[in-house]
């Protein structure tokens, strides 16, 4: 099966220090791949290069075989890539069900003066858009809450409907940036079910996440990284043997909980 996400020798340089040099790996169709390493690997910095946050200074970006390095993240996001980050972009004031809408905005094709005017096909639009919404958010768990202020939710389902936003572009490939941080066993399992589910309907998902749990438990491939560097790469099992590993990112963990 052929990747829908190839990156090829992605580097970027910040003040003269480079912060991801040399960085390759592919994601195929269906599949889980996480990014993991320690604190200023460079992991989110990876990420912002292959969404068209930063502009890389080497290598290439390929979406299902098409170049796409430095494109920015709007093109991206309709050829079939979307993406979630560390921080929260919700809309607290607005309901759960007007942020999952938000997202199929990029889907849409008509004009401003169509809205504007309420004309028919403008309002199929519209119901298509909240019907689609109404679907994401059963998925996620939270069509029971469409109409409440999304403020006031808990923080792993703030989390899900972060997640649902992003689905609503239809993409072939989904970045999660830390989509469990911050939430308590309960709200991780939610989140990892969620995930697991994405893939199966042939997502290409790439991860990045620091509950080491939940990585090595539904990831199909990892990749490691340690000062902007790929150290190791290959399924869950290997990854957590490599001594490079253990060294760089295990290691530190484990020290922390000796300490």
């Amino acid at each position: 099966m052929s990747a829908l996400l190839s990156i090829e020798g992605l580097g970027i340089t910040f003040g003269g220090l480079k912060a991801v040099h040399d960085v390759g790996f592919s994601v195929r169709e269906g599949e889980i791949v996480s990014v993991i390493g320690p604190n200023g690997a460079g992991k989110t910095t990876l990420f912002n290069m292959i969404s068209g946050v930063y502009q890389p200074g080497a290598g290439r970006v390929s979406l299902s075989g098409e170049d796409v390095t430095g494109m920015r993240p709007d093109l991206l996001a309709r050829r079939g890539l979307s993406r979630t980050f560390q921080n929260l972009q919700i809309f607290q004031s607005m309901t759960v069900l007007e942020n999952a809408i938000a997202g199929y905005h990029l889907r849409e094709s008509g004009s401003v003066l169509a809205d504007l005017l309420g004309l028919p096909a403008s309002r199929r639009r519209a119901l298509t858009a909240r019907e689609g919404a109404r679907a994401l958010l059963a998925r996620v768990g939270l069509d029971r809450a469409a109409e409440r202020e999304a403020g006031n939710l808990c923080y792993g389902a703030l989390k899900r409907l972060e997640i649902a936003r992003a689905l609503a572009l239809n993409p072939k490939v989904l970045l999660l940036d830390e989509p469990a941080a911050g939430c308590n066993a309960v709200e991780t399992e939610e989140i990892d079910h969620l995930i697991a589910e994405v893939a199966a309907s042939g997502v290409a998902i790439l991860l990045v996440e620091h509950d080491m749990k939940m990585v090595m438990r539904i990831s199909n491939h990892i990749v490691v990284l340690d000062h902007g560097e790929k150290i190791a790469e290959g399924d869950p099992a290997t990854v957590s043997r490599d001594p490079a590993v253990i060294a760089a990112y295990l290691g530190t963990e484990a020290d922390h909980a000796d300490g």
